[in-house]
């Protein structure tokens, strides 16, 4: 029996396989340890079958690594493979799941990221904490200050304008150990600053030398930050039929305007 699909149960350690043939039949079942998963599959598995995964951490990863071998990978989110489970859950039986889950002829892929996406997206999430860390640290300062009789004005921007003006007046009831506080907490501020602007830096250098990411720029209040995160989300874009698709995956959908007439009986 020639395998031509193969679900995999991916982990830190211990990789479940489940291969079935042209008939849906299983025909293969297995684990192997990290390092030695990728020769299983090369000995077993014809470089013309499918290899299905969840879309989770590392996927898109091993995604890379199959697609070098030969294969056609598949990457399902997690919620769509969940109806597949038949007992209960455990490794091999979520490497079944996948295997049936792939063979839906209307199952909805996950488009395996390249090594340039997965860099800007890592960009995007660290400077999103990072802006997150700094709104604590602001927030933080305004409370502090509150207790000393200091109101501290909307804004980040009029909060650094008014922090070494704080530190400067001798008058406004600031205790010597307080300043020294303060002065820190500017310092971690400023220190954020710089590595918001510095990833800034980061992704605008990433899409100057990127033709998609400059025709994405020439549209309406598109810059480099929503041009560089749409290429991480959105790859080639052959995974939406049309923008209605990829707008519905962001959330996004026109509202229901739904007219009830009256009827007068």
């Amino acid at each position: 029996m020639t395998i031509i699909r193969v679900g995999v149960d991916i982990a830190k350690s211990v990789f479940h396989v489940h291969g079935a043939d042209r008939q849906g039949k299983t025909c293969w079942q297995g684990k192997y340890s990290r390092s030695k998963w990728l020769d299983a599959i090369s000995k077993k598995v014809p470089a013309n079958a499918e290899i299905g995964m969840e879309a989770c951490a590392s996927s898109h990863h091993w995604a890379r690594e199959l697609q070098k071998r030969g294969y056609r990978v598949r990457l399902i989110a997690a919620q769509f493979v969940k109806p597949y489970v038949k007992s209960n859950k455990n490794d091999r039986v979520d490497a079944e799941a996948i295997c049936e889950a792939m063979s839906r002829p209307n199952m909805r892929f996950v488009t395996p990221k390249s090594v340039e996406q997965q860099d800007i997206q890592a960009m995007h999430r660290v400077r999103e904490e990072l802006i997150a860390q700094r709104t604590a640290k602001a927030n933080q300062i305004r409370g502090l200050v509150g207790e000393y009789g200091i109101i501290a004005p909307v804004g980040i921007h009029q909060l650094r304008h008014n922090l070494p003006c704080w530190l400067e007046d001798t008058e406004n009831g600031l205790t010597y150990p307080f300043r020294l506080l303060l002065s820190d907490l500017a310092e971690d501020l400023r220190y954020l600053d710089d590595r918001i602007q510095k990833l800034d830096e980061q992704i605008l250098e990433s899409v100057q030398h990127d033709p998609v990411a400059k025709h994405l720029m020439t549209l309406r209040g598109v810059g480099p930050l929503i041009a560089s995160a749409l290429i991480a989300a959105l790859g080639d874009g052959k995974a939406f039929k049309k923008g209605r698709d990829f707008a519905a995956s962001l959330g996004l959908r026109p509202n229901n305007t739904v007219q009830v007439a009256r009827i007068d009986c």
